[in-house]
């Protein structure tokens, strides 16, 4: 019976790991299989550059994990955690208020008294000639980009779209504009039709960025070098481009939270108290698949802290209590 399990290899589950540790609890981890790692963020996320110390990384969260884990190993601490390496769990099951049986994508069953849930998010790829694979290798380049936060930054001086069937689409390309001022921001929908307020539409007038629903035919640029150099259309037209950024929203990785019967909002992420605890008593979640939280890499340790710490409270208290019963 481990005090903790954390599921998941990102970020978020190895902090929840490295604090859970550090508080000398049993920790179990679950970094998942090859599958699930190819499913998650941390997988594709190469440079990160808006992390003080980070930058040196050639893979940004998968090598700083590495070195984390590494540490643990060689530590004082290191009795305190188990790594099922290349194991996914399948199901949980709440068997009491501090037993959970985990099942893994082998069949074993391993006993943890809470659990953090860290399995992330991934976002949705553009099908382009219908496949995911021609945006792949400049999103490894970091010339195609998710996040504005992380790598918003990158359109500096530079041709910029933006993928995306929804306002919200847009609203990154307005952002983007008022902070960097790159030449030309265009938004391509691949066909669909954006709704949008009158101010948008007024905004998108005012800084000059052009919307084109004409569907996505080819990637052009240098696949192996992740060189991009624009888009062209159906219609035989090409659009120069330096960096794109794709708004086509996240798959969420609730599978297991879902199983449990735990709140969700209404896109699939997680309802958890401030301190990370989900509906279900003794489940905690951390990381990109927390509701209402940035989705960054500071903010997945710090959830991951609060929950490890949540966990260490309510286990020291359970085990004060029971000494000072026996005692009296």
């Amino acid at each position: 019976m481990h005090d903790i399990a954390v599921i998941g290899g990102g970020a978020a589950g190895i902090m929840a790991v490295l604090r859970g540790v550090l508080n000398n609890d049993s920790v179990v981890l679950f970094p998942g299989n090859a599958k699930d790692k190819k499913r998650g963020r941390a997988m594709w996320v190469r440079k990160i550059e808006n992390m003080p110390g980070y930058h040196h990384y050639k893979r940004g969260i998968e090598d700083p994990n590495r070195d984390t884990l590494k540490w643990i190993n060689e530590s004082e601490f290191s009795e305190n955690l188990t790594t099922m390496k290349g194991t996914s769990i399948k199901k949980i099951n709440k068997v009491s208020d501090y037993h959970f049986d985990l099942t893994d994508d082998k069949g074993n069953v391993t006993s943890a008294k809470q659990v953090i849930l860290a399995t992330g998010v991934m976002d949705i790829q553009p099908h382009i000639d219908g496949s995911i694979q021609p945006i792949l290798p400049f999103a490894n380049h970091q010339t195609a980009d998710y996040c504005i936060r992380c790598d918003g930054h990158h359109v500096l001086g530079k041709e910029t779209v933006i993928i995306g069937d929804s306002d919200t689409a847009v609203w990154i390309a307005v952002l983007l504009h008022e902070r960097y001022s790159p030449p030309n921001i265009t938004v391509l929908t691949d066909t669909k039709k954006i709704e949008m307020s009158d101010d948008l539409k007024k905004l998108a007038r005012l800084y000059h960025i052009d919307i084109i629903e004409k569907g996505i035919e080819v990637v052009q640029g240098d696949s192996k070098k992740g060189t991009l150099e624009g888009f062209s259309f159906c219609d035989g037209t090409i659009l120069p481009a330096d960096i794109a950024f794709i708004s086509l929203g996240m798959m969420v990785y609730n599978e297991l939270a879902k199983d449990l019967g735990v709140e969700l909002d209404d896109r699939g992420f997680v309802v958890t108290n401030d301190k990370g605890e989900s509906s279900l008593e003794g489940l905690f979640v951390a990381g990109d698949l927390r509701a209402n939280a940035k989705k960054q890499i500071y903010t997945a340790w710090d959830h991951a802290v609060d929950s490890a710490d949540a966990i260490n409270n309510r286990l020291r208290r359970l085990k004060r209590q029971e000494l000072l019963a026996s005692k009296s």
